[in-house]
């Protein structure tokens, strides 16, 4: 797909970092040319795994189509990691090779005398400068590895192939890695240009990391079209990246729920003008029906698209059109084309409209399985089936209404609470910028409904309040039995909370409880 936008628009732009901008046939050259050297050089062949530890940028791009050209399976590593889980990602996945920045090399010990000794076989492939002293031995510069002359042949590439292992964020553990096939990536990709009706002369802003399922969707069907993407790492500064969109003049955006909450609440975008961004698109987690509203109010001629997805479906299950954004708020749509999916209670059968089942799913999308985990696999996967462990609703037309993860359902007396209720009607105090609600031990409960609180910038939040609020909207066994103010919440690099960190004296630092 890639390869059909080079050779139609070899001259536009399709990768802009902060740093370099390349063409499409800039593009398609240094992959061409990183494809033969993991061959010729490194003598790799089809099917051995490339790990990829490069922040998103114009390199990442050219490393991964580069892999998948030589017919190696590309292995996207978290950046944002600890030396203990990386390491286990590389050994889980067996990599023959390894693309790196050489900052991430030295911070989690790859470059070691000892870790060298212990994987002397194992090639590396580096960007930036090394240091004071010389590479290792087995390393090779970015420059070196991308420029050899190009062979003429690639292995021949299958639809079952198998074209990357993306680990999972790790929102409640240990990660697992989610094998993709290339026929997984081309339909979730057309599947995904097909409902934004995505051109070549559209163009991203791309804050979310490409390691994530969500982030490598935004250059897959971006590249596949002939459009452009312009990647920002600096979003922790959201009004530099917000400058650099209204500058670029950007078409599209995307982000998860935290996201919006930073730019809506914690940046200048409520008071600038988008006459360029036709559409959004926000996944990654639920969205509070009041942060959606809000979203609205400030963009009412882009279009806003609310998804639905998981790693474990290349990135994308449903959509809800923007056309009934404002009928169906709360929703995540229907299936998106070439995806069946079903709302089915512990029986099997399809739940009747307003009744809580589990989203199940099926398509081309759908993983081959969980990397080196077959028990994992076949509870995922059963009957032709990919058992998202999701909880929705649906209604009379059929849309989805998301209730919760079933991990995080609370288990407070007889009761099992989805904390996503609770969290939208915390969400509608104006000073609340984020919320999290977490199960805790409870000797009598069980567990004991606990939120976590981020306030907007200068907000003083009113427990007491907030507490009259849950108790006039929601059932009593539903309201917290505690509040906790937080300057932030624990996340993903991707943006999504990590409730498991949510756990009694972990997050004591900074906190206002009542």
């Amino acid at each position: 797909m890639f390869q059909r936008a080079a050779s139609r628009f070899p001259e536009r732009l399709a990768i802009k970092d902060p740093r370099e901008e390349f063409r499409y046939k800039d593009v398609d050259q240094a992959s061409q040319g990183l494809a033969a050297f993991l061959r010729s050089v490194l003598g790799l062949e089809k099917g051995d795994r490339v790990g990829i530890l490069l922040d998103s940028s114009a390199r990442y791009v050219i490393a991964y189509l580069g892999t998948l050209r030589a017919g190696c399976v590309a292995v996207p590593l978290n950046t944002d990691n600890s030396r203990e889980n990386l390491h286990y990602v590389l050994a889980d996945c067996s990599i023959s090779a390894l693309v790196g920045d050489s900052r991430y090399l030295s911070r989690y010990g790859l470059w070691d005398r000892s870790w060298l000794q212990e994987h002397a076989e194992l090639p590396v492939v580096y960007t930036g400068q090394p240091g004071s002293s010389a590479p290792p031995s087995g390393c090779y510069s970015w420059s070196d590895a991308t420029t050899i002359p190009v062979e003429s042949g690639r292995p021949p590439l299958n639809p079952d192939d198998l074209a990357c292992v993306l680990y999972t964020s790790g929102t409640t553990g240990r990660p697992k890695g989610v094998m993709l096939s290339h026929g997984n990536l081309a339909a979730n990709t057309e599947s995904i240009i097909q409902y934004l009706e995505l051109g070549h002369d559209d163009s991203i802003m791309a804050v979310l990391p490409f390691f994530y399922s969500y982030g490598s969707s935004l250059f897959h069907t971006h590249l596949a079209v002939g459009g452009t993407v312009h990647i920002e790492t600096r979003f922790v500064y959201p009004n530099k990246v917000l400058e650099r969109m209204a500058e670029e003049k950007v078409s599209g955006f995307a982000g998860v729920p935290s996201t919006f909450a930073l730019l809506l609440y914690r940046s200048n975008f409520s008071k600038m003008k988008w006459p360029h961004l036709r559409y959004v698109t926000q996944a990654g987690g639920a969205m509070a029906p009041a942060l959606v509203r809000e979203l609205d109010r400030v963009l009412p001629n882009t279009r806003i698209f609310i998804m639905y997805g998981q790693t474990e479906a290349t990135a994308r299950l449903s959509y809800l059109p923007p056309e009934r954004l404002k009928d169906k708020i709360g929703s995540v749509g229907k299936a998106i084309p070439g995806v069946e999916l079903r709302v089915v209670a512990e029986n099997g059968e399809d739940v009747e409209p307003g009744q809580t089942g589990e989203i199940l799913a099926r398509g081309a999308n759908v993983m081959q399985g969980y990397w080196g985990l077959d028990r994992e696999t076949q509870d995922a996967l059963r009957d032709g089936w990919l058992h998202t462990g999701d909880l929705a609703t649906v209604d009379g037309e059929g849309f989805i209404y998301i209730i919760s993860r079933k991990s995080e359902l609370i288990k407070s007396g007889a009761h099992r609470i989805s904390p996503k209720e609770i969290e939208e009607v915390i969400l509608e105090n104006t000073g609340v910028s984020e919320v999290a609600v977490v199960g805790w031990p409870d000797p009598i409960l069980g567990e004991k409904i606990v939120g976590f609180l981020v306030p907007r910038d200068g907000a003083e939040l009113n427990h007491g309040q907030i507490l009259r609020q849950c108790r006039s909207r929601l059932a009593s066994f539903k309201v917290p039995h505690e509040l906790i103010n937080v300057d932030e919440l624990p996340k993903t690099t991707s943006g999504k909370v990590k409730k498991f960190l949510l756990k009694p004296g972990v997050c004591d630092h900074g906190m206002t409880r009542s």
